[in-house]
C-alpha cells in the first residue's frame, strides 16, 4: 500500500522545550491512524506541523508526496483539518459555513452545491443546514466540521481530538461518522486523542506518544498483545512482592502508592494463589489488557498521569513567540 505521510527526523523544539523530538513515521493511504497519549506528549504540535501550520525546528515531512516546507501550498490544498476548538463561525448558518470554505478554496459554484448536499447529508445535517450554528449542538457543531473538513475532497483529513467534550452519545454518533469517511471519501484519516476507547475503536494502527516520542507503534490489538497476559489490580498497603515475583505465572509487577499491578497468565486460574500469597488485600479486579496498560508497560506511568492541556500546550505557545 502506498505511503500518504512520511515524516523523516521530524522535530520541534520550543527554547529549552522539545515538543516534537526526531520521529520517523509513515502512515499508509486509506488508514486510519491515531496518534495516542496524554495532554502535553506532542500530538497537536505533530499535527501542526504535518498541515503546514507550525514550522519545525529541523526535519521535515511528506503529505500526499508533498514537502510540508518547500511545497507548503499543495500540501493544504490536499488535506481537511478538524481542531480541537471548533471554528465555524457561529453567527452564520451551517450551509453558510461550508459556502464560504468553499469559495475560499475556489470551489466553481455548481461544484461547491452539489458537495454542500453531499456533505450536509453525510454528517446528517440536512435539516438544519439553515440553523444558526451557535444554536447547534456540540455534537452538531463537531459533524459541521467534519463536513466543513471533507467539503474540498481532501486526500488526508486530520482530526484532531475529535471528541474532546462531547457526552457520551455525541462520541459514539462522531465515531461511527469517522469509521465510514475513508472507505465513502476514500480519503487517509489522521487522529489525535487521549481517549484509549476512541483510538482502540478507530485506528487500523496507531503511535502511542510520550514526551516528544514514538514509544510504540502497531495495531491496537497487537500492542495489547505485548502485556503478555491478563491484568490483576491489587489495593493492598503491605505487599509481599518479593514472593509473588517468584511464582512462575506472574510476569511482571508494578506499584503505585497502595496498589500493585499484576500482569499474570490465566490470571483466573492462578487468583487463589496470588491473594494467598501477597498478603491482606481490600481489593481486587482482574481484566484484560487496555491501551493505558500498553502505556503504562513502555513509560512506567498511566497514560492520564499528566499536566492538564493548559500546561505543557501553554508553554509551547509561549516559547513559539521567543524562538
Amino acid at each position: 500500500m502506498a505511503v500518504i505521510i512520511r515524516t523523516e527526523r521530524l522535530t520541534k523544539k520550543f527554547v529549552d522545550l522539545v515538543a516534537v523530538d526526531a520521529l520517523d513515521l509513515e502512515v499508509e493511504e486509506g488508514e486510519i491512524f491515531g496518534l495516542l497519549g496524554p495532554n502535553g506528549a506532542g500530538k497537536t504540535t505533530m499535527l501542526l506541523m504535518l498541515t503546514t501550520l507550525l514550522r519545525p525546528s529541523s526535519g521535515t515531512a511528506r503529505v500526499n508526496g508533498f514537502d510540508i516546507i518547500s511545497q507548503s501550498h499543495q500540501v493544504r490544498k490536499s488535506i481537511g483539518i478538524v481542531f480541537q476548538t471548533p471554528s465555524s463561525d457561529d453567527t452564520l448558518t451551517g450551509y453558510e459555513n461550508l459556502k464560504l470554505h468553499g469559495m475560499l478554496y475556489g470551489m466553481p459554484k455548481a461544484l461547491r452545491e452539489e458537495r454542500i448536499k453531499e456533505v450536509l447529508k453525510l454528517v446528517d445535517l440536512t435539516e438544519r443546514k439553515d440553523g444558526l450554528v451557535k444554536k447547534y449542538s456540540g455534537g452538531m457543531r463537531r459533524r459541521l466540521e467534519l463536513a466543513r473538513g471533507l467539503m474540498h475532497h481532501p486526500r488526508v483529513l486530520f482530526l484532531d481530538e475529535p471528541t474532546l467534550g462531547l457526552d457520551p452519545q455525541s462520541r459514539e454518533t462522531i465515531w461511527e461518522y469517522i469509521e465510514g469517511l475513508s472507505k465513502r471519501e476514500k480519503i487517509s484519516i489522521i487522529l489525535t486523542t487521549h481517549y484509549m476507547e476512541e483510538a482502540d475503536k478507530l485506528c487500523s494502527r496507531l503511535a502511542i506518544m510520550d514526551r516528544g516520542k514514538v514509544v510504540a507503534l502497531d495495531s491496537p490489538a497487537n500492542l495489547k498483545k505485548v502485556i503478555g497476559g491478563d491484568v490483576v489490580l491489587l489495593k493492598i498497603g503491605n505487599p509481599d512482592l518479593e514472593r509473588v515475583k517468584q511464582l512462575e505465572f506472574v510476569k511482571k509487577v508494578q506499584v503505585k502508592g497502595s496498589s500493585v499491578a499484576l500482569t499474570v497468565t490465566n490470571a483466573n486460574e492462578h487468583l487463589f494463589e496470588i491473594l494467598q500469597t501477597i498478603g491482606k488485600v481490600e481489593s481486587v479486579e482482574v481484566r484484560v489488557p487496555t491501551l493505558n496498560d500498553v502505556f503504562l508497560s513502555y513509560t512506567g506511568r498511566e497514560i492520564r498521569e499528566d499536566s492538564p492541556e493548559g500546561g505543557w500546550a501553554e508553554r509551547m505557545m509561549n516559547y513559539q513567540s521567543r524562538s
